[in-house]
């Protein structure tokens, strides 16, 4: 089962990259995780658009629509999501085939303030479910609050309710999966 992942972070020591990371580790057996970068995302533009979609617009929606699912981590920016996940959403919105329709897609999010980012990803959740179709897991809902005491330097998630916490939203996603897309 192959899953690629999208952090709303371009930080290079992104906390919400880290649990992208952790999440793979807590992959039940027979699922594998990709990370891939909106980094070369350009801003939307649809003078651009008309001109054709950008390469790094249509290699991850290409690798969107191969995949089995999507993992999505974002930081919470005044009260919502990241701009940038925001931007790359803009543009996959606007291509057919369109790569989140009908894809089953589970969300996480990490901060350092205590809410762990809820607000964004009841945001997130809307624009995913409504404008792109997306088969979005409702539950377990993955909230990482004041982040920065769960993850060291290095980027290793040393909570272990946080762990067992990712653990069970990888078992429900990979049976979201399987229910949505049995030949997955």
């Amino acid at each position: 089962m192959n899953i690629i992942g999208i952090c709303g972070s371009l930080r290079q020591k992104s906390i919400n990259h880290f649990a992208l990371e952790a999440a793979a580790k807590a992959m039940p057996s027979g699922m594998q995780l990709e990370i891939l970068s909106i980094k070369d995302v350009p801003l939307y533009n649809q003078d651009v658009q008309n001109a054709g979609f950008p390469d790094a617009v249509q290699t991850l929606a290409q690798a969107i629509l191969k995949a089995d699912g999507v993992l999505i981590a974002s930081p919470e920016y005044n009260f919502s999501y990241s701009g940038v996940l925001k931007n790359a959403i803009d543009w996959w919105s606007r291509m057919d085939p369109a790569p989140f329709k009908h894809k089953p897609v589970a969300i996480m999010s990490a901060t350092g303030g205590p809410l762990g980012g809820a607000r964004s990803q009841y945001d997130l959740r809307k624009v995913l479910s409504g404008g792109l179709e997306a088969l979005v897991l409702q539950r377990p809902e993955i909230f990482i609050g004041m982040a920065q005491n769960k993850f060291g330097a290095d980027g290793a998630l040393n909570d272990e309710a946080t762990v067992k916490m990712l653990e069970t939203q990888m078992q429900a996603f990979q049976s979201w999966i399987l229910k949505l897309s049995p030949k997955a």
